[in-house]
């Protein structure tokens, strides 16, 4: 008899809920990624995942929709990684799929670290009009974890469907934060 699963658990660790309890606004590109480095050392230091956390926000009033820290390992799920974990609680936390624009409000993804091949993905298939990065893919790499295939086409690709990227924001601080989870001897997968 084969085993399957018939349903499927998705949550954020009582710990990041606290955190974005606790969060102000945050209006200025500065301060989401600070916010969502916070998380992802916070996972590191908890030992509940790998080193990236990602955070969407309501792009004018900096309010915080939804908090994704990667839980792969937590929840034994390859697809649970930050950036896919906050847009998917950020469709339901507005009601919509799509988030370029929602009852007339843009939101912007605020992630630790450039997006892997299947993150970059569920950026376009999100509708989500702005990334903020914090690590590079490079700085991922170095560390040991594959990225998967990202080319300088693919962020051609996203640009001419009107997704903005900023990149290299805090990325020292996110950088360390990589190398405090090999430090620790934190599982690369």
């Amino acid at each position: 008899m084969t085993t399957f699963a018939a349903s499927l658990t998705v949550d954020v660790p009582a710990w990041a809920l606290e955190m974005g309890a606790a969060c102000d606004p945050c209006l200025t590109d500065d301060a989401r990624m600070a916010f969502a480095v916070a998380l992802s050392r916070e996972n590191v230091r908890r030992g509940d995942g790998g080193p990236f956390g990602a955070a969407v926000f309501e792009e004018t009033s900096g309010a915080l929709v939804s908090i994704g820290v990667n839980s792969v390992r937590r929840l034994e799920n390859c697809a649970l990684h930050a950036e896919v974990s906050a847009l998917m609680f950020a469709g339901q936390a507005v009601g919509c799929h799509n988030l370029s624009l929602v009852n007339g409000r843009a939101y912007v993804l605020a992630t630790s670290c450039d997006p892997c091949a299947m993150c970059l993905g569920a950026v376009l298939w999100s509708g989500v009009p702005r990334v903020l990065c914090g690590a590079t893919r490079e700085d991922a790499m170095t560390i040991g974890f594959d990225e998967g295939p990202v080319f300088p086409a693919s962020m051609t690709y996203l640009a001419d469907r009107g997704v903005q990227f900023v990149h290299g924001l805090r990325r020292a601080e996110a950088r360390a934060v990589l190398e405090a989870f090999v430090a620790a001897g934190g599982a690369l997968y």
